[in-house]
Formats: structure tokens, sequence, C-alpha cells
């Protein structure tokens, strides 16, 4: 096919989509308006010389079992995957932890009481990886290939997390793992659909790991630079579009932004209507994030956290269940519940030797701006007593610094919207990725299938615009 596109923003998405476009023959360019391309996928030096840190993702579930992504050599650009021991960790007050194990057989052996029940849940799907990553990471709308598969799925990730967990579990420390997979729904636990990120996650652990991308983020996003310069295609960087008016000679433009960019980036080629459900698109929680320059590894008093990149912080279910209440209701928990990554106990490229990175943040109403830094420590002190003696430095970034990184963060939102059941259907208007101008499309997180390196935003929209094009 001959044409010319643009892409806007070289994040996960954007490249993603280039990629599809280049591949059916069009002559690609991506702008990007940061010096780095990689959107919240960068890896930086954001404390201390030599100490690598990932801006956003750290560890990359959905990025290894993307349908997409797997498609593509990026092995041969040097794209390798570290997994921990364990992929998750999930400490207790009694000195001990909880862990996610990838092998269900060994899942099954360390839940205990729950493990068959664990691995009920978790098994059909695991099996059915192939199958099921497709069918949950396309348009709500597309027709399915796997309809009793999705179906089943459904089941499970309906409910609340909450229900789910007190249906299926016993122990409490089962039930806390299962909390803080659910956790990274940015939805309260008593919420519908909290479950299926839980089982999700879970899923993907036992399917595909939880793993970390050596020399951090930033080298998925390199190997799709690299794959798509085989294309004769190249992304040029500190490129900032203001208005899409100036762009100028192409077929189709995509834009890896969310909605109200859109409205100001290019308002003037869209209808009213079109313009009027933009900016109805509401955003979803922010994070408040620190990063860690570390002269030692972490102290935890449980010896299980030293096997798995992935730390949940957070206590029991209640506990919380009561912190992500709080945010949803534009209150600060006191004890927020915590996601720590620390990869340089796996990656010796990510800090001068013998030091270490790791980075932390907690679930925070949108643009807040209070301070929750001794909140966040605290909790981690709490598991790890000693915690802070370990710091060289800190990187804090309030919702407002992570959004002035990169613009697609509005408000601190990570997910690209809220995921209640409107935003779940119709992401972000009934267009999905499509707008009122026929050579115009959103490929951001802010459409289906929402937030996560995978890549799917930009491919499926790709694959909308070249089928409007033939």
């Amino acid at each position: 096919m001959n044409g010319r596109a643009c892409v806007i923003g070289a994040g996960p998405n954007g490249l993603a989509a280039a990629i599809v476009l280049a591949q059916a023959g069009l002559q690609v360019e991506v702008l990007e308006a940061e010096p780095n391309p990689g959107g919240a996928a960068r890896t930086l030096e954001l404390t201390l010389p030599g100490f690598h840190h990932d801006f956003g993702s750290a560890v990359h579930p959905l990025a290894v079992g993307s349908p997409f992504f797997s498609s593509l050599p990026l092995r041969d650009y040097g794209l390798k995957w570290i997994h921990s021991p364990a992929a998750l960790a999930h400490p207790l007050d009694d000195g001990t932890a909880v862990t996610l194990e990838r092998d269900l057989g060994d899942a099954e052996s360390s839940l205990g009481v729950d493990g068959k029940a664990w691995v009920r849940l978790m098994k059909p799907f695991v099996e059915q990886w192939a199958d099921l990553s497709p069918e949950v990471l396309r348009p709500i709308h597309s027709p399915s290939r796997h309809p009793w598969l999705l179906t089943r799925f459904a089941l499970n990730a309906f409910p609340s997390a909450k229900a789910l967990a007190r249906r299926l579990f016993r122990d409490e420390r089962t039930k806390a793992l299962f909390a803080g997979l659910a956790a990274h729904s940015f939805l309260s636990l008593d919420e519908p659909f909290s479950a299926g990120v839980g089982v999700l996650l879970g899923v993907a652990a036992h399917a595909v790991g939880w793993p970390i991308p050596w020399g951090g983020s930033q080298s998925i996003i390199n190997a799709l630079c690299s794959h798509l310069s085989r294309f004769g295609c190249s992304v040029k960087a500190s490129t900032r579009v203001e208005n899409l008016a100036a762009l100028q000679n192409y077929d189709v433009t995509l834009c890896d932004v969310g909605p109200h960019q859109m409205l100001r980036l290019g308002g003037h080629l869209l209808s009213e209507r079109y313009k009027r459900q933009l900016a109805k698109y509401r955003y979803g929680p922010g994070v408040f994030k620190v990063d860690y320059a570390l002269q030692t590894p972490i102290p935890w008093t449980a010896p299980e956290c030293r096997r798995a990149a992935t730390v949940h912080l957070g206590g029991n279910m209640g506990e919380i269940a009561v912190s992500e209440e709080a945010m949803q209701h534009g209150r600060h928990a006191e004890r927020p519940f915590v996601l720590l990554a620390q990869p340089s106990l796996f990656d010796k490229t990510r800090a001068p030797e013998g030091r270490h990175t790791a980075w932390a943040y907690c679930h925070v109403p949108n643009g807040s701006a209070f301070d929750m830094l001794s909140r966040l420590e605290g909790q981690i002190e709490r598991f790890a007593p000693g915690f802070q003696d370990c710091i060289l430095a800190r990187r804090v970034f309030s919702p407002a610094a992570l959004e002035k990184m990169d613009a697609n963060l509005v408000g601190g939102d990570i997910g690209g919207g809220a995921m209640d059941l409107r935003q779940f259907l119709f992401r972000p208007t009934w267009r999905q990725y499509a707008t009122s101008a026929s050579d115009l499309y959103i490929c951001s997180s802010s459409t289906p299938p929402g937030g996560g390196v995978h890549g799917m935003c930009g491919y499926h929209a790709a694959s909308v615009a070249l089928s409007r094009l033939r």
C-alpha cells in the first residue's frame, strides 16, 4: 500500500501503530515531543549518575505476553527478559511473606489450604493464554474468536475482588495476595470488575511471568525503534506538535495522546459533537511515585521478598481495601497500598557495582498535591526496618511532576482514564480509535484495551486506519 502516515508520540502504542502501518507499506514518520522515545516506558538517570530508573512501568507481564509484541523479532534487537525466582512477594506483619510462584504446582504448594482453589481458578486460562490474551486485549465491541473462553473469564472478572476472594479462599494470606493483584485496577475492591485485573495478572504470572527487561524498560522501546528502522522509518525526538494543522501531506495521522490533548491539538478538525464527547472523558486516580538510589538492598524482614522483582506492601485484604476506597473517594490513605519494584537485585546494569535501585508508588486522587512521602516510606519501613538508612538519593514525583514528564499521565493517571463500566464499554467514545475526521485516529491507552505496555491500542488503531484506507 502506498501513502504517507504520521504518528504523534513514540510510546509503546505509538511505536506499535507505526510498525503496523510500515508493515503495510506506508511511509511513516513518528514525532516525539520528549528527547527520548518511550513515554512512560523510558529508563533514565533520575537520581544519581549510574543509577538507571524506569520512569514508569518496570515489570512487564503484558509486554512479554502481548500478542503483537510476540509477533515481532524484538529479541534480535537485544531485548532480553529476566524472570525473578518469584513473580511477586507480599509481606505480612508476622515477618513472613506470601509469594506468587510462576509454576502452578509450586503455587499450589505455597498457598497451602487454598492451593487447589487457586489452581482451579487459574489453570484453565493459563493453559489457553495464547487464545485468552488476544481476547482480553481487543476492542470490546469486536467479535470474539473464543466466546466460551471469554465468557468463562468474564464470570470470574465481573465480581468485586473482595467477593471473589471470600468465595474462593479461606486463608487470609491468599486473600491478601489476591487483593494486591486486584488493586492494580485502581478500583475499590468492592467495585465490579476489580477481580478481573487480579485474575488476569495472576494468570499472566503463571503463563508468561512478570519479567523485567535487561537494562530497563527502555530496552523494549529501543527494540521497537530498531524494528521500525528496518522499514526505513525513524523517530524524530524533541519534535513537539502543538497543532495538527501544521502537519500536511499525510494520508492518515494516528495520535498516541489522550482525549483532552487531542482536543488541544486538533479541535478545529473535529466536529462539535465529537469534541463534546472527548471533553466528557474522565481520568482515573493518580499515583505518587518515588525512585531510590540505594547503597544496599532493601532489608526485608521476610527473606522471601528478596526472591521477587515486585513487592506489594499493604498488609491484609481489609487494609488494602481501606486504602483503595480512600483513593476512590478523594482521600489519602493513612496506610497506602504500595507497589514496589527492585530490579537491580536481578539486573546488575541498573546501578553501580554493589549499589541498587528501587521505585515505589501509591494511589492518590487524580491531580493530588498531597505529600505522601512519609506515609509511603512508612509502609516500606513497616516490612523492612532500616530502609531509610539505605537511601543515597531519592526523586519524588507528584502527579503533576509525572504529567510534566509525560503529557499522557493526566493528573498522574498511569492507566489512560477511569475504568468504570461506561468507559470500559466506550473508551474514549463509541468511535474508539476513529475520530470525526476521516484521516485522524487516537491510539493511546485511552483507547481499548487500556493501560499497560502491550502495544495493543496502537495495533488495533492502525488496523482500523488501514482497513479504511483500503
